[in-house]
Order: structure tokens, then C-alpha cells, then sequence
């Protein structure tokens, strides 16, 4: 049976969800398994991604982006890639969606001519510089610090768990230029090949071929002219990027969690067991139903907050509260789905053995489980005085 067609959806969008679908086809499936080995992707594919649409969504035309900012365009970009398995290839593929939005909002012309309009035709990539060592979700309190030398800013510190912190070669980057808390953190993006910048890489359960970093700052001189917006006042615009972050975990949540049912039922109908197929046992379709029941839920909710952003709203509670319920929903659809698969679910090369790895990096990333509940609850006035 044919899906019923979405309402929100136009002509334009499922055009571009096409295009997309025979990008993935012709340069990812073929060579995803190879890059999880390599533990990167290859440059030229950041060029190829860029010519077929994946990089502009959502950035300023005059800049080389697609100029359009609805949220649609987006999810479906994620809906797409997904459908490899990776984890690790949207992380990697799109890390400027993380690190250029400051840059698009609060540049200069000649910031985004320099910084951004590189990285949207895949000469360049950019990555986001936020989480330390110590620091986690805990933004306000973060302890880099960039202190005025003229021109320069002197940047002293550590950042961690940097995606595409390896191959990037601009960093937006958190500092601390003020006082204590929200009120004395700016923007700066530092290149690669500035004196005193290094970084070593993590080794990770999964996204393998998404290279991840810990970010070394020694004395590091960064021109000022690489200030995004005015000092002390980059918060906020640290903000408001992470609620298109969160928002977009939640597609890949449902995302993979679609692919892991697709996998399931195909091979449900396939694998047979004591003279019948999987499909034929009351427990796997039952399985199966509950995933779907999760998954539909999950989009609807999906498809209505996409909706209101383009209404020119921004629900934050429900966007931390519905990453919540995606991911966590994933964590459960992919353990079914190996369960389903069984001995063949746990070997490499299934792309349910892939997705079962890193589910639980999507519940941490853009803003772990609990935090994203404890900011929901404050953004519906729980416990306010």
C-alpha cells in the first residue's frame, strides 16, 4: 500500500527529495562502506554533495546557498542521506549547518564572502568549536577564553567532541572574551594553519566516517575581523543555532528509525524459519506494528513543528521534548530490528548493526536526554516562581 501523500509537502519539495534520492544512490551507497573503513569522507564528495543541493539549503542565496529557510527542505535533506545507514555521513557531510548559521546571521558581507560562501560550494568546511572537557551542554560557563591584542585576539584553551574538528578549516567558535556566565561569550572563527591550533582525533563507537576531535588552543592570534557579531553579546546567536540542531536530530531519529523498519519488514518477508517466514509469526509483526505506531507518531509531531517554524514560530519546549521522544524511540526500534534480523543483525555491513551503534549519540548530541527536558520544562513554566 502506497503512503497516504503529505499535506505540507509541494511539487518543489518532492523535486528535490528526487534529486536528492539519485545523488545518494550514485555516490553514496556505493562507497559508504568504504568510508566508515577510511573514517572520513573524501573532499571531492563535499564538492559533488554541494552541485547536487545538500550544502545551500538554508543559506543566502548571494552567498552560493539555496535561499530558503523552510524547514521541509531540510528534514527531507536528512530523510535522504539516511537512507545509507550513516549516522556518520550527515554528521560529517553537513557540520557547517552546526558552524556556518552564525556566520549567515550575524556576518559581514565580507565574513560571509570569506567564511561561508566557501563552504557552501565544498571548497572549504567548517565545523563548530562549543563543548570542553569539562563543560558539556553547560554553554554559559564555558572557559576558553580570547582576550583583545589590538587587531588580534589571544586564544587560550580546549574544545572536545568537535564533529569534522580533524579536516575543518574554519572553527566558529566559542570564547570567552567578558565576565562570568551568558553575557561575556563571543563568536570568533579561527582557520586552520593558525600558529598555535591543534587537534588530535576521538575514536568512536560509531559515526566512523565522521571525523571528531579534541581542538587545542595555545596563545592562538585570531584577527578580530573573524568576530562574528559584537562582542560579548555571541550567546544568544549560539542559541537560536542550536534549536535547528535539535530540531534535525529528531529527523534523523525518525530517519533511521524508518530505515531500521523498511530493513526489518523486507527481511521479515525473506528469512525463513522452520518452514514459514518471519512474517507469518504473530510476535514480529507485532514488532513491526509497534514500530510503525512509534514512527507515524513521531512524524506527525515532526511535520506540525516544521510547520509552525514556517509560520513564523519557534516552539523550543516542544522541539527539546519531541528530539526526546525521536531518540529515544530510535534506541528501541533499532534493538527490534537486530532482534528481528538476529545473528545477521549483529555482523558489519547490515545497516541495522550500524544504526543500533549509534543511536545513543543522537540522545546526547545538540543537548543530552535530561537537559532537553529540564529547558522544556522551564520554557512551559514549570516550577516558576
Amino acid at each position: 500500500m502506497s503512503p497516504a501523500p503529505n499535506p505540507f509537502l509541494t511539487a518543489e519539495h518532492e523535486a528535490y527529495r528526487e534529486q536528492l534520492r539519485r545523488f545518494v544512490r550514485k555516490e553514496c551507497e556505493p562507497n559508504i562502506d568504504s568510508w566508515e573503513r577510511a573514517g572520513e569522507l573524501p573532499r571531492e564528495f563535499q564538492r559533488k554533495a554541494a552541485e547536487a543541493g545538500v550544502l545551500g539549503i538554508g543559506f543566502p542565496a548571494e552567498f552560493g546557498g539555496m535561499g530558503d529557510e523552510d524547514p521541509f527542505f531540510q528534514t527531507i535533506m536528512v530523510e535522504e542521506l539516511a537512507r545509507t545507514g550513516s549516522g556518520g555521513l550527515i554528521a560529517s557531510l553537513i557540520s557547517h549547518r552546526i558552524g556556518s548559521p552564525p556566520v549567515a546571521a550575524l556576518g559581514t558581507p565580507e565574513q560571509k564572502e570569506r567564511l561561508l560562501r566557501p563552504v557552501l560550494s565544498g571548497e572549504k568546511i567548517a565545523a563548530l568549536g562549543i563543548t570542553e572537557p569539562g563543560g558539556g551542554s553547560d554553554v554559559a560557563n564555558l572557559r576558553t577564553t580570547a582576550q583583545r591584542d589590538g587587531d588580534h585576539y589571544v586564544v587560550n584553551g580546549c574544545k572536545t567532541f568537535i564533529t569534522s574538528g580533524m579536516r575543518a578549516d574554519c572553527i566558529t567558535l566559542a570564547v570567552r572574551t567578558g565576565g562570568p556566565g551568558m553575557s561575556g561569550i563571543s563568536v570568533l572563527v579561527i582557520e586552520a594553519g593558525t600558529a598555535g591550533f591543534s587537534r588530535s582525533p576521538l575514536e568512536k563507537m560509531g559515526w566512523w566516517c565522521s571525523d571528531t576531535a579534541t581542538l587545542y588552543f595555545d596563545a592562538c592570534r585570531v584577527p578580530v575581523a573573524n568576530r562574528i557579531g559584537e562582542e560579548n553579546e555571541g550567546f544568544k546567536a549560539l542559541m537560536r543555532n542550536f534549536n535547528n540542531e535539535r530540531l534535525m536530530l529528531a529527523a534523523q531519529a525518525w530517519a533511521f528509525g524508518q530505515v531500521c523498519y523498511e530493513e526489518s519488514l523486507a527481511y521479515a518477508h525473506q528469512r525463513q524459519t522452520f518452514g514459514q517466514t518471519l512474517i507469518a509469526r504473530q510476535v514480529i509483526r507485532h514488532k513491526l506494528v509497534e514500530m510503525k505506531a512509534r514512527l507515524d507518531a513521531i512524524k506527525a509531531q515532526l511535520d506540525l513543528l516544521c510547520w509552525q517554524i514556517n509560520q513564523g514560530h519557534m516552539p523550543i519546549a516542544e522541539i527539546c521534548l519531541l528530539k526526546n521522544l525521536a531518540t529515544t524511540a530510535l534506541e528501541h526500534i533499532a534493538g527490534e530490528a537486530v532482534q528481528i534480523f538476529g545473528g545477521a543483525g549483529y555482523l558489519r555491513g547490515a545497516k541495522v548493526e550500524r544504526i543500533f551503534r549509534e543511536t545513543k549519540v543522537l540522545s546526547i548530541g545538540g543537548g543530552a536526554t535530561e537537559i532537553m527536558n529540564d529547558l522544556a520544562a522551564r520554557q512551559l513554566g514549570y516550577g516558576s516562581q
